[in-house]
C-alpha cells in the first residue's frame, strides 16, 4: 500500500498520455496555484543527492529500483529515506513496498509535463 500524494492536474492527457501540471512557460503567465505546484517539483529536484537518487531510480533497469540498490550516495540511509520521501511528495515517484524492501518507480507522466512546461513552442 503507498502513501503517495497526488499533485493536482490542470487538464486531461493529450495523445501521448501527458497530463500537464501547468501550462507551458511560453503559454501564458502561471497562476500561484501552478507556480506552487511546479516549484515543489523543481525544488525537490535541486538538491544533488535527491537528483542523484532520482536519476539511480530513473535509469535503473526494468524502471523501478529497490532502496537497497540505490542508497549509495554518499549519505546515510535515513537521509536516502527523507530525500525519498521528498521525492514522493513532490509526486516525481511512486513507491510499493515488497516484503521488507520498498522498490521506488519515476511517474513518467509527470517528468513529461515537466518536460512540456519547460519547451519551446514549435517553429509556425
Amino acid at each position: 500500500m503507498s502513501n503517495t500524494k497526488v499533485l493536482p492536474l490542470l487538464a486531461p492527457a493529450d495523445a501521448q498520455g501527458v497530463v500537464p501540471c501547468c501550462p507551458p512557460l511560453t503559454e501564458r503567465p502561471m497562476t500561484a496555484e501552478e507556480a506552487e505546484t511546479a516549484a515543489r517539483m523543481f525544488k525537490a529536484l535541486g538538491d544533488p543527492v535527491r537528483l542523484r537518487l532520482f536519476s539511480a531510480v530513473a535509469s535503473h533497469e526494468g524502471g523501478e529500483a529497490c532502496v537497497c540498490d540505490i542508497s549509495d550516495v554518499g549519505v546515510s540511509q535515513p537521509t536516502v529515506s527523507h530525500h525519498l520521501k521528498r521525492l514522493k511528495e513532490a509526486g516525481l515517484l511512486t513507491s510499493e513496498r515488497r516484503a521488507t524492501w520498498v522498490y521506488y518507480r519515476v511517474e513518467p507522466s509527470v517528468l513529461a509535463a515537466m518536460g512540456k512546461l519547460l519547451a519551446l513552442p514549435a517553429a509556425a
